[in-house]
């Protein structure tokens, strides 16, 4: 029999998707999830495209990482507005994945992970710089052939070396404060916004100067159309042919084709990469056994010996990946309850 007196509370849960969580995330978000029992934490291991947005329906906030573009067309972002969404959190600092202009016609508020370590990148950097200075790559593969023979890969020494950064954020601001440390003879760097509290660590100047005078580049910028390319043929042709150069921001901000090219031709001497174009080609994948890969310049940087290689993971640290995880869940909810999140993006 009914009590008119019993009441029946049902408590309605906030709901977040987060797409593309792989392994080593998981962890992070169950242990958001077990710190926030009032909200519903569901994921899954695809990306967010235009097959897969129908999965976000009836949720209250989007969480995401990927290195490839959501979409070709405004369709998506359309739909999400249409299930009642109105924010993306990208569990990452770059939002080139995203067409922000598309996101906010259909009210949709994107935020990032800007400083989820910097260090951890800073760290990188210098692990890519110091295998180039002190030839590593090219003794490992002599000694892999038996050759112990060190003729011809004399090394220089920091403090001898101009160290050029172009981008000088959180993490270019680090890498400078590294070589600062190690001694270097000299840190310039270039911006599109001179940051005051950085001229005790490097020497604002143009990339021109750079070019010219650095004897080792290393690039961290954000990636957008004007970037695309930024570093080309002619932006090469002004280097040292003794200058090292180091990409572990973005891999379309370098002309893969014209990196190549610059390494074949002894126009710069070597380079540490760890992004490249079209790395989701490759990147996170397996292919075992097969006698070629789907990004076949990846197998010509594989093959030269005055090159580093990793496949990405310049962020990859423990501290870094529960940051990113972590704040952009926080983000989420903060859009999702009303709150504007510090880390929004402006369009």
């Amino acid at each position: 029999m009914f009590d008119k007196n019993y009441i029946r509370v049902v408590a309605f849960l906030t709901k977040i998707l987060a797409y593309n969580i792989l392994d080593y995330e998981k962890e992070f978000v169950l242990e958001w999830a077990n710190e926030h029992p009032d909200v519903q934490v569901d994921f899954n291991s695809i990306e967010l495209h235009d097959d897969t947005v129908h999965l976000a329906k009836g949720y209250d906030g989007i969480d995401y990482r990927q290195r490839s573009k959501l979409t070709d067309s405004p369709d998506l972002y359309k739909k999400l507005h249409e299930y009642g969404i109105h924010q993306l959190a990208l569990r990452s600092a770059g939002v080139d994945s995203c067409n922000l202009d598309w996101a906010k016609e259909n009210g949709l508020t994107v935020t990032n992970v800007p400083s989820y370590s910097p260090r951890a990148v800073a760290e990188m950097t210098l692990t890519h710089a110091m295998n180039l200075i002190r030839h590593i790559p090219q003794f490992q593969k002599r000694m892999r052939q038996n050759d112990y023979i060190v003729t011809g890969l004399r090394s220089t020494e920091i403090s001898n070396m101009t160290i050029g950064i172009i981008g000088v954020g959180r993490i270019g601001s680090t890498v400078a404060k590294i070589f600062k440390a190690l001694g270097a003879k000299r840190v310039l760097g270039n911006d599109i916004k001179e940051n005051d509290d950085y001229r005790d660590l490097v020497e604002y100047t143009t990339k021109e100067d750079i070019y010219k005078n650095a004897d080792l580049i290393t690039m961290h910028t954000y990636m957008s159309d004007d970037n695309y390319h930024m570093i080309s043929t002619d932006q090469f042709k002004q280097m040292k042919d003794t200058a090292l150069f180091v990409n572990c921001s973005r891999g379309p901000i370098v002309d893969t084709d014209a990196l190549v090219k610059a390494l074949e031709t002894g126009e710069i001497a070597g380079a540490g990469i760890d992004v490249i174009q079209d790395e989701t080609k490759i990147f996170n994948q397996s292919f075992p056994g097969a006698k070629e890969i789907p990004l076949p310049v990846y197998t010509k940087l594989m093959n030269m010996e005055n090159v580093f290689l990793t496949p990405h993971v310049a962020f990859y640290t423990d501290h870094a990946v529960k940051n990113m995880v972590k704040q952009s869940l926080d983000d989420t909810l903060l859009e999702i309850s009303g709150k504007p999140s510090p880390h929004r993006i402006n369009v």
